[in-house]
């Protein structure tokens, strides 16, 4: 997969290339684009090096061979003096006559990390100081005709975090805080410590002369069957006070919403024009119906000719938080529509420790990867950045909500003015950015900063007196109850803000009774998966467990020789410091533990996968009181053993393809209670639906011991028991540790929805080794391959030799008499598909 995300990306630099350097800008003039023929050096020496922009400091180093590879090994250990010291980026570019005539020419960097002066023709004109908002600069009367200069200085942000310490008259729990820096960068329990600087996003300079468009928001008022009423909101910058002519277009039908003239005065104008949609088309969440945007033109004119004009989208729909009071403490869910929404999704990290690498095709495969797992909510969490605008296009796009925390994350933060200010300033960008995206569902102001302060001892650990911890709990208020939700009801009051998730810390019982919560019991905790069962929330927003990631990816940064679990290598990608000890602890439980490296792998994946099936699925039968489900984690920032369901290099785990199954829009949920065993359909659909149900009690020679067939009608957004029996009457004198229930829910002879369930821990059933057949059939590029089993086959995991693929399912369970058709897709030759293709099950061990 590695492989096709630089394809893409090659090919995408080349458009780049011919079409962004030096353009006619279709939203504000001409831009002069300042990417290429950049220099850097450490500061203090004389040797320039060439830096690609956008970009970050190690990449940089890496591309001079300065440094090794990163992820490699153990490099990451070597690599730390890089952070401390201070480095020097350089530009020159070509300014002619005919620019400098302009009006207003601006320097615009959208994206500084972290801390630099920089120098214009050797004036300072900027001090950056924070990694997440863009910093524009008015650079005319700097300028000149013929050659100019830009200097940029950075400094050391762990240096500067410590100065800023030391003038503390106490201690943070952690330095990074006082950078507003992403702070996954200084590592995490499933990351490395790669502190960067750089050029992280483009720079440019912007011309404009009469007029530009500095921002538009559209504001949907009212939303019924027949109209969307709206209202647009106009940010015009003048050189000159004009009469100017405003309108927007739709460009799917050349529909005009409307025109209007008003009068502008020199500097910036805010002009609000309402308008509506007749019959509008909604947008619906992945699985509910069309994701429908609207394409828009917005034009500014002045006596007929056309000065600015902007292209963009919108997403029609009317999406609330509800909270309301209820017998259990108070509800905490979406509704979309008029319809409540049970939210089933994932906790997104930066795909990438140097962000500038991350290329479209890699946002493509990782969203439509969660698409394909019938996700709808991605949380974008705290500790990583605010994306790019393409990862919010394509939640547009797909359907994807985006549940949106600010960049703050498990530490205290300080309150001076300095670093207020530059919170409010990053929150006005942020929020001006994205407001417009159907996608964005909610702001959260923080991850797990008000459990930090009231649940894990940072009082008594950092020996603060009763007047510091009135003061940081204070500056907590001033940042999280006042700066981020007044900025959020300022440029962005229809949406919801939340101060912090979870609202109450794990531990406590009233986490499950209000707000979302975060369960960690599970893994911090080492209670039992069972425990999932009943620690059951109003909106679980976070919980996971680790695995290990594809072996082929393990491949990518080992050797041979460091294949073991004890090796220097794999303990640098071992974040957590208990992280084997409690793979290891959970594996004994249901698993036996294989003693060979890759079974182990193997193994870590099905454990994973097992415990938050289990999760999901009792949040899902726990619908209404429970009404979303986001686990932790998506996906990886480099190759890791960690709790993503995706790796760095975009392969699918067996949790994901075991999510896809239990985020299914219906599901059959087989569960055992007090002695008996229900059987739960859970369905997200709108509508009701007539179905059969099909169970059977099979042993794993394949008979079938005991079954029922009927016909049923699945209520629409709703969580029932259709079939209850109690465990004597169905297990009889059958042997437990060879037997397994079937259920299924069928329409039309299609299976909608499978799921197994077994009487005992795995490590108790008496496996076979089946004898799996296949067969395979080409189509194009695509390998039809049809399996079957003499035996229960118990987690069947098909693989490539030589090459890599994807394949539409797998970690599955064959029962004998059926056929098992999975797809493979690859990019790469397979010459012997037959031989390249293998297949294991858990039996094999």
């Amino acid at each position: 997969m590695k492989t096709k995300f630089w394809f893409f990306s090659i090919i995408i630099l080349i458009v780049f290339i011919l079409t962004y350097c030096q353009r006619e800008d279709e939203t504000s003039g001409k831009i002069i684009v300042l990417n290429s023929n950049w220099k850097f050096q450490k500061a203090g020496e004389t040797d320039w090096m060439d830096a690609e922009i956008p970009g970050t400091l190690h990449t940089d180093l890496l591309t001079n061979e300065i440094i090794e590879d990163p992820f490699y090994r153990s490099n990451e250990k070597d690599l730390q003096w890089i952070e401390t010291e201070n480095w020097d980026y350089k530009n020159t570019f070509f300014i002619d006559s005919s620019v400098l005539k302009m009006n207003n020419i601006e320097l615009i960097f959208e994206g500084i990390d972290t801390y630099a002066d920089v120098f214009l023709n050797n004036t300072l004109i900027l001090q950056a100081d924070n990694m997440f908002r863009e910093w524009n600069v008015n650079c005319k009367k700097y300028l000149k005709e013929g050659e100019n200069s830009l200097l940029l200085k950075f400094y050391s942000p762990v240096t500067i975090d410590s100065i800023k310490a030391s003038k503390h008259k106490y201690n943070l729990p952690d330095q990074r805080a006082y950078s507003r820096k992403a702070p996954y960068q200084y590592g995490w329990d499933w990351g490395p410590r790669f502190v960067s600087f750089g050029i992280w996003k483009p720079v440019y300079i912007q011309i404009w002369d009469e007029l530009k468009i500095s921002d538009i928001q559209i504001i949907q008022k009212k939303i019924t069957k027949e109209t969307a009423h709206l209202t647009a909101i106009f940010e015009v910058e003048l050189a000159s006070s004009l009469e100017v002519e405003l309108s927007i277009e739709n460009l799917e039908n050349s529909e005009i919403y409307f025109s209007r003239k008003e009068s502008f005065f020199k500097g910036t104008n805010k002009i609000r024009i309402n308008f509506s949609i007749d019959e509008p088309k909604l947008w619906w969440t992945n699985g509910l119906g069309e994701a429908h945007l609207y394409q828009l033109l917005a034009k500014v004119e002045i006596n007929e000719e056309l000065f600015e004009e902007k292209n963009f989208r919108i997403g029609i729909r009317d999406l609330e938080v509800i909270r309301e009071k209820d017998s259990i403490g108070r509800s905490f869910y979406f509704k979309l529509n008029g319809y409540p929404v049970f939210m089933k999704g994932a906790n997104y990290i930066p795909q990438d420790n140097f962000l500038p690498r991350v290329m479209p095709d890699q946002y493509d495969w990782l969203i439509n990867s969660a698409v394909d797992a019938n996700m709808n909510m991605l949380r974008v969490w705290g500790g990583g950045i605010y994306e790019d605008e393409i990862f919010y296009d394509y939640c547009d796009e797909n359907g994807i909500l985006v549940w949106q925390d600010f960049m703050f994350a498990c530490t205290m933060y300080p309150g001076d003015s300095n670093f207020i200010e530059s919170v409010r300033q990053e929150a006005c960008t942020t929020i001006k950015r994205l407001r417009n995206h159907p996608c964005l569902a909610i702001w959260c102001g923080n991850n797990e900063v008000d459990e930090g302060w009231h649940n894990w001892g940072w009082q008594k650990a950092l020996n603060y007196s009763y007047q510091d911890s009135t003061e940081i709990w204070e500056n907590y208020k001033k940042v999280f109850h006042d700066i981020l939700p007044n900025a959020v009801e300022k440029y962005d009051s229809q949406r919801f803000y939340w101060p912090s998730s979870p609202k109450i810390g794990w531990g406590h019982a009233e986490s499950l009774e209000d707000g979302d919560s975060h369960y960690w019991g599970v893994w911090w905790g080492e209670q039992e998966f069972e425990i999932y069962e009943e620690k059951v929330g109003r909106f679980m927003s976070e919980y996971g467990f680790q695995s290990y990631p594809d072996i082929k990816t393990i491949e990518s940064f080992t050797e041979t020789i460091d294949r073991n679990f004890e090796s220097e290598a794999m303990q640098t990608h071992q974040k957590h410091p208990r992280g084997h000890e409690l793979i290891q602890l959970y594996m004994e439980r249901d698993y036996n533990p294989p003693t060979d490296f890759e079974s182990y792998v193997y193994v870590s994946q099905l454990l994973q996968a097992y415990g938050i099936k289990k999760a999901i699925e009792a949040h899902r039968r726990a619908m209404p009181r429970c009404m979303g489900t986001l686990y932790w984690q998506l996906n990886d920032c480099w190759p890791v053993a960690s709790w993503s369901s995706i790796d760095y290099y975009g392969r699918w785990k067996a949790l994901h393809y075991f999510v896809k199954k239990a985020y299914n829009e219906t599901l059959i949920s087989p569960h055992i209670e007090n002695e008996k065993l229900k059987v739960f359909i859970i369905s997200d659909k709108l509508e009701a639906e007539n179905c059969k149900m099909e169970l059977s009690l099979i042993d794993f020679s394949g008979k079938n011991l005991w079954g029922e067939s009927v016909a049923v009608k699945i209520n629409a957004n709703s969580s029932e028991v259709y079939f209850e029996i109690s465990l004597n009457n169905l297990l009889k004198n059958y042997n437990k540790k060879e037997i397994v229930f079937n259920a299924k829910i069928t329409s039309e002879g299609n299976i909608l929805t499978e799921n197994n369930l077994y009487f005992l821990p795995f490590k108790e059933l008496d496996l076979p080794k089946p004898q799996i057949k296949k067969t395979i059939k080409k189509d194009k590029n695509i390998y039809i391959i049809e399996l079957t089993t003499d035996l229960l086959a118990k987690n069947v995991l098909l693989s490539l030799n030589d090459a890599d693929g994807f394949f539409t399912d797998n970690y599955f369970d064959i029962i004998p008499g059926e056929v098992k058709i999975v797809l493979l897709a690859s990019e790469q030759k397979i010459a012997d598909p037959k031989n390249q293709i293998e297949v294991r099950s858990l039996g094999d061990q």
